[in-house]
């Protein structure tokens, strides 16, 4: 019986997040420069997103840049971003036969012109798929977006538009840019670190975190079966207790 064999396709999390980590020390442990690891992690994120489509999950959000990794060596930025411009480029034909339908978001000014055009122009052709939501989160941390949704209300609360009494979790949600997704029921952090590292902090409040030694290059669908069966193992409780859970 295979990974996938295992896995009960009626509790299936709706919406998978991923930390992509581990392309630089799987190429530092080669021998290789850092950018042969993003260039070989672009396999995990082929497998990844074809094995998310074909159980039916319906979101799958990756961590593909942060705005920390602006800070990075000049040299190595300029090519992750040349290899995301010939990664889109290369992949929107696969996308459309998929049904999937790409979304970004983040400070996406801040990527270079070609980049921005290049994303754009998928975005727009695959607008209309409706079988997996890719969702890449691009020059992105979650403070900025925690900043930027804390701005848009006090402008309103400032204008009159809202009261104080008018901000809830709701209204908090429906500000950030991930207001028309799903909350991730399920993060996966490759590479054996264990942290969050900005990401989603508002809407990993109750997702079930899964970290992996497996660097981010050697990521395969079994990997992903993997994490998937331990999240069906777990009891959500949101607070509630067990026998709560039980008798609902």
């Amino acid at each position: 019986m295979s990974l996938r064999d295992l896995i009960d396709t009626e509790r299936l999390p709706q919406h998978i997040a991923v930390i992509m980590d581990g392309n630089g020390r799987w190429a530092n442990s080669q021998g290789k420069h850092r950018i042969f690891g993003h260039q070989h992690g672009v396999q995990a994120v082929r497998n990844t997103t074809e094995a998310c489509a074909e159980l039916g999950i319906k979101h799958l959000t990756l961590y593909t840049f942060s705005t920390e990794n602006w800070s990075r060596p000049q040299q190595e930025v300029n090519a992750l971003m040349e290899l995301l411009v010939a990664t889109i480029k290369a992949e929107t034909d696969t996308l459309m036969k998929n049904k999937i339908k790409l979304v970004a978001f983040g400070e996406l000014s801040m990527l270079p012109a070609a980049c921005r055009q290049q994303l754009q122009e998928t975005i727009d052709t695959t607008k209309d798929n409706d079988r997996l939501q890719l969702n890449l989160a691009l020059s992105y941390s979650s403070r900025w977006e925690l900043v930027k949704s804390v701005q848009s209300i006090a402008a309103d609360v400032k204008s009159g538009a809202l009261s104080i009494e008018d901000i809830t979790e709701a209204l908090i949600s429906q500000r950030l840019i991930t207001a028309d997704i799903p909350d991730p029921e399920l993060l996966i952090r490759t590479s054996g670190e264990k942290r969050i590292s900005n990401f989603l902090l508002w809407q990993l409040a109750y997702t079930e975190l899964y970290f992996t030694e497996t660097f981010w290059p050697d990521f395969e669908k079994d990997d992903l079966y993997q994490a998937i069966i331990d999240y069906q193992g777990r009891e959500r409780r949101f607070g509630k207790t067990s026998d709560q859970i039980r008798i609902s």
